[in-house]
């Protein structure tokens, strides 16, 4: 555990500690008054009411469409199965700045409806509501699904037999078992939704705002940094009310059931109501996962062939936007992200060898601590980067490390949370039975544990690949102008006018989306079904 607690001390808790200082203390004295002040502005507390109506809202919604999905790749057996469940998990692992790209194709100022209808929908809770369904649905899916798909449907059967009707046996006996499993995937949506910052920035505009939001431009634009740690800190909150209460759910779900091999539950739909429904789920996911990802695309293009890919080559077509060829930025990205995967593996691999060896409530504690990153303000992580990390021996300023040591961040929950239950599912006896054979810890681990915990580590690696390529909050204030990460460089293009800007925009958004979805396809040819779901 020491690793990882020293990991995370010195770039999680020192600078996010460091920010939360300079904004609360004046003259050596903790000034927590603010906290009234702040929090009694009118504005403010429509951020807060915002924040937290879009997140129910969109948690509501995409548990609304999710559902049927999870039923359907639970139970029905189908051609391309397998490919779809790769294609709707794409989204996730996309940057929110390729999904408010995406969205803004589709959904914005000569974008598809605008173009087909005269209708814009960017600027509007509507984008932002369908952006977070369409990151967040494979969330509902894998959570649920994988578990669905694990429930034996003989149970449902028996009631039925003993005289339930359909909808009886399934609210007295599938509904209970699934509960944990729906309230772990609400709870991670409304995580998710709550501290959204890419996709408010892009497609909100100025009229919305959430906590992650304002606490960037509090902290970015109008430097006023008791503002941002007040928000800071209330963030912080609720993040860990979430993420405690998702621990509970999760533990519950583990102690009660009993599953069977999914391969035994799915079969071919049966029935007009069973191919409709499976119909229906198509159609959805072709409008809401794939449509705007061939928008996107198709904007890349801009009917002129790759006159855009072209200019993302010219630094001197970029000279007021960029220092450098916006196509280095692919190269950048791509070396940040491999070191990060590398300090994100190392990290978590450590934390989640720790967790599965010990118990009791500290190691809960330092279960929690890993997880924190996914919710605290990457903004705040970032600047707190930059006033921290300024002096020796971790004058890091000017150092490219810097960026990979942020995205190492975000990459080990992910890294623990997939390489946990695997590490848990090795049988201890076999580790001392090696020990009796003479075999040091080392060489049990290297002969016992890794062999069986080898694709599990492939599936981590790829997932904190995936989730550093696309990091944007922190890395938005690290990322040097002559350095610029993929998710920067798409941000400060869509910040700029004209077209070209635009579609040099798009054209690195599908870039960056084309990269995720081959690592994820990688991903599921070996996954193995005890790994990559959360």
């Amino acid at each position: 555990m020491a690793v990882p607690v020293a990991f995370f001390a010195v770039f999680f808790a020192y600078p996010v500690a460091a920010i939360v200082g300079r904004g609360l203390k004046a003259d050596g004295v903790w000034q927590f008054g603010r906290f009234g002040e702040v929090l009694a502005r009118p504005e403010i507390r429509d951020v807060l009411w915002f924040t937290l109506w879009q997140a129910l809202a969109s948690t509501a919604l995409t548990l609304l469409i999710a559902l049927p999905g999870a039923y359907v790749f639970a139970r029905f057996d189908f051609p391309g199965k397998q490919v779809l469940r790769a294609v709707v998990t794409v989204p996730f692992v996309l940057p929110t700045v390729v999904v408010g790209t995406a969205f803004l194709a589709l959904l914005g100022r000569g974008g598809l409806l605008d173009e087909l209808w005269g209708v814009r929908l960017d600027t509007t809770v509507w984008a932002i509501l369908l952006a977070h369904v369409f990151f967040n649905y494979a969330v509902v899916v894998r959570t649920v699904g994988g578990l669905w798909a694990q429930l034996d449907p003989r149970q449902e059967e028996a009631a039925r037999v003993l005289g339930a009707s359909r909808f009886a046996a399934w609210r007295r006996v599938t509904l209970p078992a699934l509960a944990p499993a729906v309230a772990a995937a609400a709870l991670m949506v409304f995580l998710f939704t709550f501290t959204s910052f890419g996709v408010v920035q892009i497609l909100g505009g100025p009229g919305f705002s959430t906590l992650e939001v304002e606490i960037y431009r509090q902290t970015a634009q109008l430097l006023a940094l008791p503002t941002a740690a007040v928000l800071t800190l209330v963030q912080f909150a609720a993040v860990g009310a979430i993420l405690a209460v998702h621990a509970w759910t999760v533990r519950r779900r583990e102690r009660a059931l009993k599953l069977v091999d999914p391969a035994q539950t799915a079969r071919r739909p049966q029935g007009a109501g069973q191919w409709t429904l499976l119909a229906g789920v198509l159609l959805s996911v072709l409008l809401l996962v794939l449509l705007p990802l061939a928008v996107l695309v198709e904007r890349s293009l801009g009917g002129s062939g790759f006159a855009y890919y072209r200019a993302l080559t010219s630094a001197d077509a970029n000279s007021g936007t960029f220092l450098v060829a916006p196509v280095e930025a692919i190269g950048n990205s791509l070396r940040y992200a491999l070191v990060a995967t590398l300090i994100a593996l190392v990290v978590g691999g450590l934390a989640a060898a720790a967790l599965t060896r010990r118990a009791g409530r500290l190691v809960r504690g330092f279960d929690a601590l890993l997880m924190l990153p996914l919710g605290v303000s990457a903004v705040t992580v970032g600047f707190g980067f930059l006033i921290t990390l300024d002096k020796p021996p971790l004058d890091l300023r000017t150092s490219w490390i810097l960026v990979p040591l942020a995205q190492a961040l975000v990459g080990v929950p992910f890294v623990v949370r997939t390489m946990l239950p695997v590490l848990r599912a090795v049988d201890a006896r076999l580790r001392e039975a090696a020990a009796v054979l003479g075999a040091s810890p080392l060489r049990a681990w290297r002969e016992v544990d890794f062999p069986l915990v080898r694709r599990a580590l492939l599936v981590a690696a790829g997932f904190a690949f995936a989730v550093s390529l696309g990091e944007f909050g922190a890395t938005v204030f690290i990322a040097r102008p002559d350095n610029p990460t993929l998710p920067v460089a798409v941000a400060r293009l869509l910040g700029r006018s004209g077209d070209l800007n635009y579609g040099q925009a798009m054209a690195l958004s599908t870039v960056l989306m084309l990269v995720c979805a081959v690592s994820l396809l990688l991903l599921e040819r070996i996954r193995t079904d005890r790994s990559g779901e959360f």
